[in-house]
């Protein structure tokens, strides 16, 4: 059995903890899963002083997960759900009023795979910016793709996967791979039995 000794974990960590954006990490880690309102404010002024830019009254419900804080954009009164997981490796904006609900994921990066002779890991990676318009929702466990625009309004559902493609303002974004089905204000399409 191969694995890891006790001394080379305990050097590992002690890096870890010298190292200022790991260390950033591991102190985000013991605050994620504090319960309630208290833990909610912890975590959005943790992210927020760690953000590029972030506004005014950002609450990161507990289990939220980050992937390179310092370039995420926040905006002012986004509310984000329980066990996200957000990867701003490629730089993600999020506007005003943005929720999310649980388990939602959302990266701005992708390993690179086109070249048959070479192993995926040694690909490297292509970023590709998220930005998410004002007052967008984004329901429990769909998944934002690098490189994709929300504009202002939309509503993503449950599970969708949602690629790059075009999306108008107000739009209610559905399914895998992700479609528009309607939009705010209008009644949604009824699917045909």
């Amino acid at each position: 059995m191969t694995g890891f000794s006790l001394t080379q974990l305990g050097k590992r960590l002690w890096w870890d903890i010298l190292d200022p954006i790991e260390r950033k990490y591991l102190v985000y880690y013991l605050i994620s899963g504090i319960p309630g309102l208290f833990g909610d404010m912890s975590r959005g002024r943790f992210v927020s002083r760690r953000a590029q830019k972030c506004g005014k009254n950002l609450r990161v419900l507990a289990g939220t997960r980050f992937r390179s804080m310092e370039n995420l954009t926040i905006g002012d009164g986004v509310s984000i759900g329980y066990d996200n997981f957000i990867q701003a490796f490629g730089g993600v904006v999020i506007g005003n009023d943005v929720m999310t609900a649980p388990g939602v994921k959302i990266w701005s990066v992708n390993h690179n795979i086109n070249d048959r002779n070479t192993i995926i890991q040694k690909q490297g990676q292509t970023k590709a910016p998220v930005v998410i318009g004002n007052d967008v929702w984004i329901a429990s466990n769909a998944f934002i793709l690098p490189g994709v625009t929300l504009p202002e309004g939309v509503v993503v559902t449950a599970g969708a996967i949602v690629g790059v493609k075009p999306y108008k303002p107000y739009a209610i974004v559905s399914g895998n791979p992700a479609r528009i089905i309607g939009y705010r204000g209008r009644q949604v399409a009824k699917s045909k039995k």
